[in-house]
């Protein structure tokens, strides 16, 4: 959306004339104050677009510009001018009602750009364009669950790391939310307009990762019949992200290795180096330290992926996030499925956050959705949960309590089991179910050594033997 002709009004009371200067080169109507006080007269009289304010002018409870402009005016976008040091407390401001901030000092083509966008949020009439404006609205960092002390140190480090071209390695069990992670990093960096595209490197054969990574030219092999782009040049001036890294095969490490240090590639079958602007943020739920002993991963490798390490906390350590996690999921699964809006009692929240979850919050999204779908009413009540998740055991039904002492080698073991039996030992729907490739689950089977009944051998009291990858 144009820029031009936009009304803004501006509060700073240090810079305000740099800052005017540039939002009127760019064809926009400023009308600049010193004071909050100054700000909510003339917001009184006259209409604006956007209210884009000083870091400074951030307080507390009554006394934060953000809530006042919100209550008192009509403005409706209003944006923070924050520096490096301050990003925190810009921040704050994302939680009191701002839509975003830009860091000091500013960037002409990233003012236009981020204005641009946000003033598209107001007024796109075009479903498939307002579709795409949520989309980044919704990866905002102050969108991001963060009650807890372990997720708001996720959060501080999205902030640190989103504006760097730094690779990031994302850690954490499945589950837990790695690829809503790197999506935040994406949307709060400067790449934010260009695409992010993200690859399951679990899921997809061995044979066909280099082609769908850096393409392929016509011939390269049987049934290439022409020349076809990668993920990494498709994703050019963005973000890629690769999910469970640790399952890529040793030849394709190589070549992102060379990626990651020179910033090109070759098409499989080409015969010229392609070269791109990508970031690359991965993550993995295997210890990748083990696999290097294994000679399974390139150590060179993973020194150049763990430039910046992000530590996604399970949910079981952060159960001060499930009320609120609880409400936005639902929230969500009211919207993608055209539900009336549902709410969860006390006690069921209270039992939610009792339970020790071991798959995370996919596990949480999976119960709410089932529970919400199949369950009459508005209200979701403590009785309308799983029996597993109650705590009232079953044949196949995960326990609300692990007995003392279990490790999470354990529940994890337990978990994979349980989803197989539900599934009669079908890796493919287990692997589904799971969210995790079946190549991956067909290694934990392995390592873990799980038996589990066929259709038939359950019928007759028989047990199969150890499941084969």
């Amino acid at each position: 959306m144009p820029v031009q002709g936009k009304q803004i009004l501006l509060i700073d009371p240090a810079q305000r004339f740099e800052v005017e200067l540039m939002l009127r080169g760019l064809g926009m109507d400023v009308r600049s104050v010193a004071s909050p006080a100054a700000a909510l007269d003339l917001a009184s009289r006259d209409d604006f677009d956007m209210a884009l304010l000083d870091v400074a002018l951030v307080g507390d409870g009554d006394d934060d510009v953000v809530a006042r402009l919100r209550a008192q005016t009509t403005i409706p976008s209003i944006l923070v001018l924050t520096t490096e040091d301050a990003v925190r407390r810009a921040v704050r401001a994302l939680e009191h009602g701002a839509d975003d901030y830009l860091v000091r000092p500013l960037e002409r083509a990233e003012v236009r750009a981020r204005l641009a966008r946000i003033l598209e949020w107001q007024h796109a009439g075009d479903r498939a364009v307002h579709l795409q404006n949520e989309l980044s609205r919704k990866y905002l960092v102050g969108n991001l669950v963060s009650r807890s002390e372990g997720m708001r140190r996720v959060r501080d480090q999205i902030l640190q790391v989103a504006a760097a071209r730094s690779t990031v390695l994302i850690l954490g069990e499945s589950g837990v939310g790695k690829e809503l992670v790197a999506k935040a990093i994406h949307f709060n960096s400067p790449r934010r307009e260009a695409p992010f595209i993200a690859i399951n490197c679990s899921a997809i054969p061995v044979n066909l990762i280099e082609s769908e990574l850096f393409g392929h030219e016509r011939g390269a092999f049987t049934g290439a019949f022409g020349r076809q782009k990668g993920k990494f040049e498709l994703a050019d001036g963005g973000t890629v992200f690769l999910d469970e890294v640790g399952d890529m095969d040793l030849l394709t490490q190589a070549k992102l290795l060379r990626v990651l240090e020179e910033r090109e590639f070759m098409r499989v079958g080409g015969s010229r180096e392609v070269r791109v602007d990508v970031r690359v943020l991965a993550a993995t739920n295997t210890d990748l330290d083990d696999l290097i002993r294994k000679s399974r991963f390139r150590e060179d490798l993973y020194f150049r992926l763990k430039v910046i390490t992000v530590r996604v906390p399970p949910l079981r350590e952060r159960q001060e996030d499930i009320p609120e996690l609880a409400r936005v999921i639902l929230e969500q699964i009211r919207r993608d499925n055209g539900l009336r809006p549902r709410r969860l009692t006390a006690p069921a929240v209270r039992r939610l956050q009792r339970y020790p979850w071991p798959g995370n919050v996919r596990e949480l999204k999976n119960v709410l959705e089932s529970t919400a779908i199949t369950r009459p009413g508005d209200v979701i009540r403590e009785s309308d949960l799983p029996a597993g998740v109650r705590g009232e055991d079953g044949p196949g039904a995960p326990r609300a309590h692990p007995r003392f002492g279990i490790s999470l080698r354990e529940m994890e073991r337990d978990l994979i089991r349980r989803t197989l039996l539900r599934h009669d030992g079908n890796r493919t729907h287990a692997s589904r179910t799971l969210r995790i490739g079946v190549r991956t689950l067909q290694r934990k089977i392995r390592a873990y050594g799980i038996r589990v009944p066929g259709p038939r051998g359950r019928r007759a009291g028989q047990t199969a033997g150890v499941i084969k990858g």
